[in-house]
């Protein structure tokens, strides 16, 4: 698809928005169902270009400063995240609900074939992130639910828009197709680019160390279903896992994914509350 030309203004309507990307979904529809079914590998598919270039650099632009975000600092990862859109240029949070809009839901789910999809208007664990020099994701699973563990957590749509952002530069999404401890399939952190997966127990994701002194800038939404994607029913808390060189942070991995989820089993949701929420 060709680059256009977009002078947006300063907030676009989320309606509009919308529109450009359910209309980009559907035009590429059969070979996207094509690509997230392919067998032995972690249902997913990209689309680039999925907004006039004028607007895609419109949303990185109007990304805070680190000042803004929240440093989310843990065994198994090293970055900003944003939530409290209502804090930001007002064009973020167009753009992060632009994908829970109807029509946008509807193309996606005609793509995976995942029914009953409930995009998420407070963002527990969505919004945007900024992943700065020196920062990373380790192989891990997604949590396992919503916040209130009725409904499963079964998809996650990944934007990119860091204009230039070189191969080199690292914080790349990597796919671990055969489980942590296998090569992993990478997807270049393109600006302009969607990447939706799916999240089961096997989805095993990362992303690699940034490499680069820029920010690497995404906007990210997760749909819940009623019912899993994969054949694994049970609750798990976000689940860490080491790099194949990482053995004994592996280990170290483990212990913590155990701890954390043998807490919020006997606690259950009184006893920790993730603060990642939009709190309108």
């Amino acid at each position: 698809m060709a680059s256009q030309e977009f002078s947006p203004p300063p907030s676009p309507a989320r309606g509009e928005i919308a529109g450009l990307i359910a209309e980009r979904l559907a035009g590429r529809r059969e070979a996207l169902v094509r690509e997230f079914h392919e067998p032995g590998r972690i249902r997913s598919f990209i689309l680039d270009d999925l907004l006039p270039e004028g607007m895609a650099r419109a949303i990185y632009q109007a990304f805070p400063s680190t000042e803004a975000l929240v440093l989310k600092r843990t065994l198994g990862q090293l970055k900003f995240v944003g939530y409290q859109m209502s804090q930001y240029d007002p064009l973020l949070e167009e753009i992060v609900y632009a994908f829970q809009d109807p029509r946008v839901v509807h193309e996606v789910s005609a793509i995976t074939g995942l029914r009953d999809l409930l995009p998420d208007e407070r963002l527990y664990a969505g919004g945007i992130s900024l992943m700065a020099e020196g920062h990373y994701l380790n192989p891990h699973l997604d949590n396992s639910h919503d916040m209130e563990r009725n409904n499963y957590r079964v998809l996650n749509l990944l934007y990119y828009v860091t204009p230039d952002w070189r191969e080199e530069y690292g914080g790349h999404l990597e796919l671990w197709d055969e489980g942590p401890g296998k090569a992993a399939r990478t997807l270049h952190s393109r600006a302009n680019r969607l990447v939706a997966m799916q999240t089961d127990e096997r989805s095993w994701h990362s992303v690699s160390k940034v490499v680069h002194a820029g920010r690497r800038c995404c906007v990210s939404n997760y749909y819940f279903s009623p019912r899993p994607a994969g054949e694994d029913d049970s609750y798990h808390v976000t689940s860490f896992r080491g790099w194949p060189r990482q053995k004994a942070a592996d280990l170290l991995m483990r212990a913590d994914n155990a701890a954390r989820l043998a807490i919020r089993k006997i606690g259950g949701g009184w006893l920790f509350k993730n603060p990642h929420v939009y709190k309108k």
